[in-house]
């Protein structure tokens, strides 16, 4: 959650006298009081510092009329604003209010209400930030986010990600999809030195190439058509926390080098926006590509690979892992049981799951203990309960196959399942479009 104590509050007044008063009454703990005595000013600031609640004179020497407080909500809207006014602006006031602005005070000031009233207006713009950055990302149980296994590979991810996380450069996971990739990156960011606040996530492939950027950095009202208003991106979102973009090798190629730019200046700009922001932001990247071989053919920024290459942690898949499988199948199953009622797998059935390839991984899995809990009998899972192409593998054993033969044979299998329907056959495996197309590929399917 966001910190509900920490307030940053930004007294913008051309007067000095003002800016020092409310400067040394307002100073508590937690707070952090910032000054600027015209627009210019308070605009350079508000781009290099994230403000919870303005007070603002109502009438400034740069300004015209409610110019500032229009643009302010415009362009960071989660601010929350107090006017500053005197006896004959009330009606000026109240039309501030029209257009955004949370309260007014009037000079000379009753500190005691200021205090009131700003105290509201920084619960309230705790509120509306937080609520954009849940609109970004997802559900972080903590107790749900772990790393199932005991396999050396599995046991040398954890030391990997016990040493990373409090460090802030970049980290690229790799490893097929279903693999745990997402996993990872929760457990890098649970341990680093901005866990409580919220991890945004966001998969590339669901970006339009047309608005990434505008989806990463933001977007100036008018700044390209459709367009209608101001924007922040996800780099705002995630500011003072993490932001893990899966599928990195789907962005395109100009993007990539913005984001470039933010891991070398930690400052981006939105689209339209001639000035940098400052970011301070941990980057966490996944793919399933070869990115070494996307860079040779020209699909993906060399520099920004480099840079993202660093601290790489793979994944094995879990056909490279299977001694992980019963630990695995435990895991699930009271994960997944209802009302935490106990399952048991006779040793049959688990021997169907030893012997598949997974192609699907760790998401497949759970998928099919999903299923099996489901179908069991008194709580107990018979090879029944299992899928037939885990059925069928079995019945394959005494077959001198390698594990590549028996994944292309269960593939195919559900493709002719589904009369050569690609989708449908993805969605089966818990594996993506493009990784089935590149296996049938390699099938010379």
């Amino acid at each position: 959650m966001i910190d509900q104590e920490q307030c940053t509050i930004l007294v913008i007044d051309d007067e000095k006298s003002i800016r020092r008063l409310l400067e040394k009454e307002l100073a508590r703990e937690n707070r952090k009081i910032l000054t600027a005595e015209d627009g210019r000013s308070a605009k350079s600031i508000l781009k290099n510092h994230w403000i919870d609640v303005i007070i603002m004179d109502l009438r400034l020497p740069d300004v015209i009329d409610l110019e500032l407080l229009v643009e302010v909500k415009e362009t960071v809207s989660y601010v929350e604003v107090i006017m500053i006014t005197g006896h004959g602006d009330i009606d000026s006031a109240v039309e501030a209010m029209k257009f955004g602005a949370y309260d007014f005070i009037q000079k000379p000031f009753n500190l005691e209400r200021l205090d009131l009233i700003i105290d509201k207006a920084h619960q309230r713009a705790l509120l509306a930030r937080e609520n954009r950055i849940l609109r970004h990302s997802r559900d972080s149980d903590r107790d749900q986010v772990q790393f199932i296994g005991n396999s050396a590979a599995i046991r040398e991810i954890k030391f990997l990600i016990n040493k990373v996380a409090p460090a802030k450069i970049p980290v690229l996971v790799t490893g097929e999809s279903g693999a745990g990739k997402d996993v990872v990156a929760r457990m890098i960011h649970e341990r680093s030195t901005c866990a409580e606040n919220p991890m945004i996530i966001k998969n590339c492939a669901s970006l339009q190439k047309e608005l990434a950027r505008s989806e990463l950095f933001g977007h100036m009202k008018g700044s390209f058509t459709g367009a209608t208003d101001t924007r922040e991106g996800l780099m705002a979102y995630a500011h003072d926390s993490t932001l893990f973009l899966d599928e990195i090798g789907e962005l395109p190629l100009g993007v990539q080098a913005s984001l470039l730019r933010v891991l070398e200046t930690h400052t981006y700009r939105r689209v339209g926006e001639k000035e940098e922001r400052k970011v301070n932001i941990r980057l966490l990247f996944a793919t399933n590509r070869n990115l070494a071989q996307e860079v040779e053919q020209g699909r993906f920024n060399e520099a920004f690979y480099h840079r993202i290459n660093a601290f790489t942690i793979e994944i094995p898949s879990l056909k490279e892992r299977k001694e992980d499988l019963p630990l695995l199948v435990d895991y699930f199953l009271m994960r997944l049981s209802p009302d935490n009622s106990r399952y048991t797998v006779v040793d049959s059935a688990m021997n169907c799951i030893l012997r598949y390839s997974w192609p699907g991984n760790v998401r497949e899995l759970r998928n099919v203990i999903e299923r099996s809990i489901i179908l069991a009998e008194n709580n107990i899972i018979t090879e029944k309960c299992l899928p037939r192409e885990l059925l069928s593998i079995a019945e394959e054993a005494t077959e001198d196959l390698s594990l590549e033969s028996m994944e292309k044979k269960h593939i195919l299998k559900i493709l002719n399942f589904f009369d050569g329907n690609r989708q449908k056959t993805a969605e089966t495996l818990g594996i993506s479009r493009k990784t089935l197309y590149r296996k049938l590929s390699g099938y010379e399917y």
